[in-house]
């Protein structure tokens, strides 16, 4: 049976939780209400806000209602890691949308920009309280170093996915091998986290230390690839027909993006490999 705790509630947490779900559903209203535009970075913005409340909002009832402690994962670990992925999305979200969406007289897309960086205050408090409050007994992989650097892999991810169009891609060989790796390394990204967060790592039969680093070495040079090919080709094709890239600021985020996950890919790989083969054989 399930029993309230209002404890979860009335602590610094919980408040810092609560308030930042109710930011969270203003940004969402704000720019609803202002009307809708036809961008993926405006849909970016809009899911971005509406993931962050309704889990927040459901993290909130689920400690209030003791639910949490009988769900088949690592609570602390889980909750740990939704602060940090719900502090780039804010952050994302607080940069996005300003710059493309905002002018000196919106009045609803200036509160929504104001508030999304509270919010993004609220959150980055929430990942203090939280590393504050840990108890160690149910610290997992996504508390570690390592899942902090899957969380921002895949969120860097997401935002080349949300700057990537048909347009930039379709009919360049090399452009779709670039889609390929951003795709494929964000799946398996996934997987791991997920086999993780469900604790699922024991029944694989090989050290998943050591998978992960074997896929950040695969990963790193995949990125490598994409990072050199991406602006090489797409820049070109821009150049020799500019009606078949809509919108080259897009073409640089990527770039940039690409890059950005280039270096947390290695610095993921040799933070692993420091881990598996020094540490553990001191």
């Amino acid at each position: 049976m399930a029993s309230m705790d209002l404890k979860s509630v009335t602590q610094p947490v919980g408040i810092v939780r609560m308030i930042a779900t109710v930011l969270a559903c203003v940004c969402f209203s704000l720019v609803a209400s202002a009307g809708h535009i036809a961008s993926s970075y405006w849909a970016w913005c809009m899911f971005s806000w509406c993931f962050c409340c309704f889990f927040t909002l459901l993290i909130v009832i689920l400690e209030f209602t003791t639910v949490n402690a009988k769900l088949p994962f690592a609570w602390e670990d889980f909750t740990a890691a939704f602060a940090i992925l719900a502090c780039l999305l804010c952050l994302s979200t607080s940069i996005i949308y300003p710059a493309f969406f905002t002018c000196g007289t919106c009045k609803q897309q200036i509160g929504a920009t104001v508030v999304s960086w509270v919010c993004l205050a609220l959150y980055v408090g929430e990942v203090v309280l939280t590393r504050l409050r840990s108890t160690g007994q149910n610290n997992g992989f996504l508390s570690t170093i390592p899942g902090i650097m899957k969380i921002l892999e895949t969120f860097i991810a997401c935002i080349i996915f949300t700057s990537m169009e048909n347009a930039q891609y379709a009919g360049s060989p090399p452009m779709q091998w670039c889609v390929a790796v951003f795709s494929l390394c964000f799946i398996f990204a996934i997987v791991l986290v997920v086999l993780s967060l469900a604790q699922l790592t024991s029944f694989i039969p090989f050290s998943f230390d050591k998978i992960t680093i074997v896929y950040n070495i695969l990963a790193t040079v995949m990125y490598m690839t994409a990072m050199v090919i991406w602006p090489l080709y797409s820049f070109s094709i821009g150049q020799s027909n500019s009606q078949l890239v809509p919108n080259k600021d897009k073409l640089v985020v990527v770039t940039v993006m690409a890059v950005f996950n280039v270096i947390v890919y290695t610095l993921d790989t040799i933070y692993g490999l420091r881990l598996v083969f020094c540490i553990h054989t001191e």
